[in-house]
């Protein structure tokens, strides 16, 4: 049974193996010569989005034509050249040609993951008990469609990130409208937020300290319901890689994943083509 669906892998794929850099058919550089042929990149790609689905060891999804190795190997070669953030940047550009992002009203939150293997991105966790964790910050439109993302260690605050994360959407998008409102919770209750937020040209809607929640809960649940579509990925609730590129590689390849699923969810009342899927759960 495949991890994806066709109308998600397909597409993905096209895009993604447009990025790639030209390799031949055999390893130019092998000690040997060149009797060894290289394993498809099709292949590895889709050994790789097992591993971002289910959250497996390399190990438990490699195949006899596909070594634990290889994927790791090739992973490492597609997070140095930034590919599954280009791939996210098409797949905003295609979401907003055909819907269109709602850049009015962007909202920014952090979440913990486990990080059990420690790494450049990992931290001393303070919601399980000092263990190692992961701490990333996701900014989405109006609609929950991440936009840019920023990893650190479990134990760093949200607010620090605020900026890291506004610039990385700006970025993936492009051109941010005028007029951008930032909805943010209490964790990012101060001055320095504030005009971090006034510098960049924006405005911000920040529930204050003391306030009960569902009183002021405003516009950012969307980017908590994004978080949470984040965390079907089993690679981000529980990430075990240790270099920091290799944890961002995965965090956009599940953003770009996110942003199709939306895309054709809401495509399917406007638009009609042979491949529409039927089925309205698109995991």
């Amino acid at each position: 049974m495949p991890a994806l669906p066709s109308c998600l892998l397909e597409p993905l794929w096209d895009q993604f193996a447009a990025l790639l850099p030209d390799r031949g058919e055999f390893v130019a550089d092998h000690p040997l010569g060149c009797h060894r042929r290289r394993i498809a990149d099709r292949k590895v790609f889709e050994h790789i989005v097992l591993a971002l689905v289910h959250g497996s060891g390399y190990e438990r999804i490699s195949s006899p034509g596909c070594s634990d190795r290889t994927i790791r190997r090739r992973v490492k070669e597609w997070a140095e050249l930034g590919i599954s953030g280009q791939v996210h940047a098409l797949a905003l550009e295609a979401y907003d040609r055909m819907i269109g992002l709602g850049l009015s009203e962007i909202s920014v939150d952090g979440c913990i993951t486990k990080a059990p293997s420690g790494g450049e991105k990992a931290g001393r966790s303070p919601v399980d008990r000092g263990k190692q964790g992961l701490k990333r910050s996701v900014a989405s439109d109006a609609s929950g469609v991440p936009l840019g993302i920023v990893s650190d260690g479990a134990n760093r605050h949200d607010s620090p990130l605020l900026g890291p994360t506004l610039e990385a959407a700006k970025a993936q998008v492009g051109t941010m409208p005028t007029t951008v409102n930032v909805n943010l919770d209490r964790g990012y209750d101060s001055a320095k937020s504030r005009a971090l937020v006034t510098e960049l040209g924006f405005t911000a809607e920040i529930a204050r300290k003391g306030v009960p929640a569902p009183i002021q809960a405003g516009k950012r649940w969307v980017v908590e319901r994004t978080h949470s579509w984040m965390n079907g990925y089993g690679k981000l609730r529980r990430c075990t890689e240790k270099s920091g590129k290799v944890v961002d590689f995965y965090l956009y390849l599940a953003a770009t994943l996110v942003t199709l699923r939306i895309l054709i969810r809401r495509a399917t009342s406007r638009y009609r083509w042979d491949a529409r899927p039927t089925t309205r759960r698109l995991t």
